[in-house]
C-alpha cells in the first residue's frame, strides 16, 4: 500500500509500470523489494498482482509457468543478497542516521517483528510491504544460520511470488473485466495478503496469556 501510494504521487501505477517495463523490469523490481534497501518503495504485491491479471487477459508478459519461476527466483535471490549485506554491513547498517531514503524506523520496525516471530519472519515478513525488505538484513545482520535462512527464504519467496502471481492470473480468467478495477482489487489483495501475519499475531497473543496465566 505504501509503495502504491508513493508510485501514484509520483504519475506511475502497477499496470503502465509492467506494460513499459516488460518481464525485465518485473523481475528487477521484485528482485530490489526482496532484499536491496533502496527497494522499500517499490510495489511487489502490487506489480505481481497485476502481473498475474496481465499475462491471463494479454499478451504484455510471458506465460504464467515463466513468470512463476522468474518471479519466485528473484525474490529468493533478492533475499540472499539482503542477507548478505546485514552479515557484512550490519553494525554500520544499524547505526546509520537518516537520510532522504533510509529511514531508522523502517529498520526498528524489521527488528520488532524478527524479535516476535524468530526464523518465521522470513516467511511472514513477505506479505508486509517494507518489513520484508529489511528482514533479510535483520537477519544477516543477528548471525542468523544461513542454511536456516536460505530454507524459509525459500518457502516464503515462493509462496509470496506464486501466490499473488496465481490470484492475479485466476481473477483474470474469471473476470475479464477486474482490469477496470485494478485500484480496488490491489487493495483488497494487500488486505488478504495479511491475513497470515493477523493469524500469527493472534497465536502469540494467545500464548502469551497462557503464560501469565500459568
Amino acid at each position: 500500500m505504501i509503495a502504491t501510494q508513493v508510485l501514484a504521487a509520483i504519475g506511475i501505477d502497477p499496470n503502465q509500470l509492467i506494460r513499459n517495463a516488460g518481464f525485465a523490469g518485473l523481475l528487477a523490481v521484485v528482485f530490489a523489494e526482496s532484499g536491496i534497501l533502496l527497494g522499500f518503495f517499490l510495489p511487489g504485491d502490487s506489480l505481481l498482482f497485476t502481473a498475474g491479471l496481465l499475462t491471463a487477459t494479454t499478451n504484455v508478459l510471458p506465460p504464467l509457468p515463466v513468470l512463476l519461476v522468474g518471479c519466485s527466483l528473484a525474490a529468493v535471490v533478492g533475499d540472499q543478497v539482503g542477507y548478505l549485506i546485514g552479515r557484512r554491513f550490519g553494525p554500520g547498517i544499524f547505526d546509520r542516521p537518516d537520510s532522504r531514503l533510509f529511514k531508522r524506523e523502517f529498520l526498528t520496525r524489521a527488528e520488532s517483528f524478527f524479535e516476535r516471530h524468530g526464523p518465521k519472519t522470513i516467511v511472514l515478513a513477505r506479505f508486509v510491504p517494507i518489513v520484508r525488505t529489511f528482514a533479510p538484513v535483520v537477519a544477516g545482520a543477528s548471525h542468523m544460520s544461513h542454511r536456516r535462512f536460505t530454507i524459509y527464504n525459500v518457502i516464503g519467496g515462493v509462496a509470496w511470488a506464486c501466490g499473488m502471481l496465481t490470484l492475479g492470473w485466476v481473477l483474470g480468467k474469471r473476470f475479464p473485466g477486474i482490469g477496470n478495477y485494478l485500484d480496488v482489487a490491489v487493495v483488497v489483495i494487500v488486505l488478504v495478503s495479511l491475513i497470515p501475519i493477523a493469524i500469527e499475531y493472534l497465536r502469540h497473543r494467545s500464548a502469551l496469556n497462557r503464560d501469565q496465566q500459568g
